[in-house]
């Protein structure tokens, strides 16, 4: 089916009306969406359209922030006074109540607010009903990378969760792509291309046969004299480094010069052939090769690495050799609701993590006035700072446009790292001026629920990438993991979701990686879920139209969340000082202990993974209870 044939249909906040959708008008249907966290039927994992950061959730902070609101502080608190109060309930945060439950008592007060309509920060579950089947996928925090290497503290978090790490080996279906025969594509659209042509992607984990590569790289639509560049390139095992070159000299070299200028200028490749990869490292970083360094790609195994002199080991690669595998079927949403679970069990029904998977959560009890541990939905916090007798710390937040204030004896900011110091007014200007060099990578995770998935079995591919996008770079299906009662899709003719993932960046402009993610803020911020609709529409009939897919009859919803402030920042090479890491750099003095005001979030770990959240809760929670 060609693009111009496809006519927009009538989509409710991202619901195919009358494809397996709600078959309301619009108003009614959008009435059913309780807005109350105390109503029954309140469940935000349904909802779909624009998610993540999603409208109501992040115009009070911005009042703040971009505005310089001062919302009117009470003069009398709500609530007894708790032992603790976290601000931010995605996974650091409720790591934070769970460590300080551990270690003050189960009797512990605990009040955990989140702006957000749903717990788990970036960790987020999305789920579907396509026919009599539930679907559920992840929306942000994907999976427990490397969790054999965590700290002493995470792994232990893990454990007391119940996540038994091996069992992973048999919820993954690690043979479902060879017992489909699928595996990795290149999508080339007509918008950049001059036509849609989906091939093999001879730039993924796999290797290739001299012969493939040739009748791989000949079905690009570039230039002939491109093709034969890029084979040359592929096919050469020359060094690309000059022999006069000490290995200091090479190491330093390649740290301090991009990857795509470095093919430019050793290798001979032209850049309409680095355009097809340039990309293909954007779900790491949220920036292409143009801003990341040569010494990178040889961590990352790029094509040529292996001709610059420099081993991994001598790059100090710190990427995990585990499979990839520790998934739950809602991503890292599957520890936040495990982290619940353990906090309010009263809440989140079961025992085992098989039975968590399908089990529904019970919103109206997270806050209810007899758990010892209360989340707070829809709750954003305006004001933090310690009571005149420095004995404990007054918390003002806003909720339905109404300021309210609560007072903890410690304080946990597990929030957007940022925000703090408009909100915190006791930071020292050296600590706000530390918190405010990073800069969080703008990312969207799309989830298309769709009837089937027979165009791709017929294609051979579980997804692709696509080269010169500017939006979504890579569709593909969701990872085959089962676990419970909950089965990943049997057969190309069941439904299934489809994972898109979107980074804006602006390459080749001679833009920093930081620069480039406040840009890629901005824009997030300014687009509609009908432009993310679009692009979604156009790359899947461009690419799969010529196998069966139709977008209009297969495609039953939509649910994007869009991260403005996603990733936390880790620090790149080719900007940053090169020592910096998750052991060095700005991140240490902004993280600094404010009195009874401790800051845990992955931005204080300058590392975007579970772990890095994890390890910050233990620091924070470990500050206030050592006195």
């Amino acid at each position: 089916m060609s693009k111009a044939s496809i006519t927009r249909r009538d989509f409710l906040n991202g619901v195919a009306v009358g494809v397996g959708g709600l078959g309301l008008s619009p108003l009614p249907a959008l009435a059913t969406a309780p807005t109350s966290q105390a109503d029954s039927a309140y469940y935000p994992p349904r909802l779909t359209g624009l998610r993540g950061t999603h409208a109501g959730a992040f115009e009070v902070a911005h009042s703040v922030a971009w505005q310089g609101k001062q919302w009117p502080i009470p003069a009398r608190q709500t609530d007894d006074t708790y032992d603790l109060i976290v601000v931010g309930g995605g996974i650091s945060g409720l790591t934070a109540a769970m460590l300080f439950q551990q270690q003050a008592g189960r009797d512990s007060r605990i009040l955990i607010l989140d702006n957000h309509d749903d717990f788990g920060g970036h960790a987020k579950r999305n789920e579907f009903t396509v026919g009599d089947q539930t679907l559920i996928g992840y929306g942000g925090s994907q999976s427990l990378e490397g969790p054999h290497s965590y700290s002493k503290v995470s792994q232990q978090v893990l454990k007391d969760l119940g996540i038994e790490l091996q069992k992973f080996y048999d919820y993954f279906d690690q043979d479902f792509n060879q017992q489909w025969k699928l595996k990795r594509g290149l999508y080339f659209s007509k918008e950049h291309f001059g036509v849609d042509r989906l091939t093999d992607n001879p730039f993924s984990w796999y290797q290739q046969s001299l012969e493939s590569l040739t009748d791989t790289v000949r079905q690009f639509p570039i230039a002939k004299d491109v093709q034969t560049a890029l084979l040359n390139f592929l096919r050469d095992t020359s060094p690309l480094t000059p022999d006069h070159w000490s290995q200091a000299q090479r190491i330093e070299n390649l740290r301090s010069t991009n990857f795509s200028d470095f093919l430019q200028t050793h290798a001979q490749l032209p850049p309409a052939a680095i355009d097809v990869f340039r990309d293909n490292m954007k779900g790491i970083w949220g920036v292409g090769w143009d801003s990341l360094s040569t010494l990178e790609a040889i961590r990352l195994g790029m094509p040529g690495a292996d001709r610059l002199g420099v081993s991994a080991e001598e790059a100090h690669s710190h990427y995990s050799e585990e499979p990839y595998i520790f998934h739950f079927p809602d991503g890292n949403a599957g520890v936040a609701r495990a982290l619940v679970r353990y906090l309010n069990p009263g809440a989140v029904p079961g025992e085992s993590i098989e039975d968590l998977v399908t089990s529904q959560v019970n919103y109206a009890l997270l806050d209810s006035d007899s758990a010892p541990v209360r989340l707070r939905l829809n709750s954003t916090a305006v004001h933090v700072q310690h009571s005149p007798d420095q004995l404990s710390v007054d918390v003002t937040y806003v909720r339905d446009q109404q300021s309210i204030k609560v007072k903890g004896k410690h304080v946990v900011m597990a929030c957007y790292n940022n925000l703090i110091p408009f909100i915190c007014p006791e930071v020292p200007e050296a600590q706000r001026s530390a918190i405010d060099y990073a800069e969080k990578v703008p990312l969207v995770y799309a989830n298309v629920a769709v009837t089937n998935w027979q165009a791709f079995a017929k294609s051979g591919y579980n997804g692709f990438h696509t080269p010169r996008s500017t939006m979504f770079h890579n569709i593909e299906m969701d990872f085959p993991v089962s676990m419970g009662d909950y089965a990943f899709t049997p057969s190309p003719e069941a439904p299934t979701i489809l994972h898109a993932s979107m980074i804006p960046s602006f390459p080749n402009q001679g833009l920093t990686s930081r620069e480039q993610h406040k840009l890629g803020r901005q824009r997030l911020y300014q687009m509609a879920f009908e432009e993310f609709e679009d692009d979604l529409f156009k790359q899947l009939d461009g690419a799969l139209g010529s196998w069966g897919f139709d977008v209009q009859r297969d495609i039953t919803a939509i649910t994007v969340n869009r991260w403005p402030h996603g990733y936390a920042y880790e620090y790149n090479e080719l900007y940053d000082e090169p020592d910096w890491g998750p052991e060095k750099g700005p991140h240490i003095a902004g993280r600094a202990r404010i009195g009874r005001i401790s800051i845990a979030n992955s931005d204080a770990s300058a590392y975007a993974y579970v772990n890095g959240a994890m390890d910050a809760a233990a620091r924070a929670v470990s500050e206030q209870l050592s006195g």
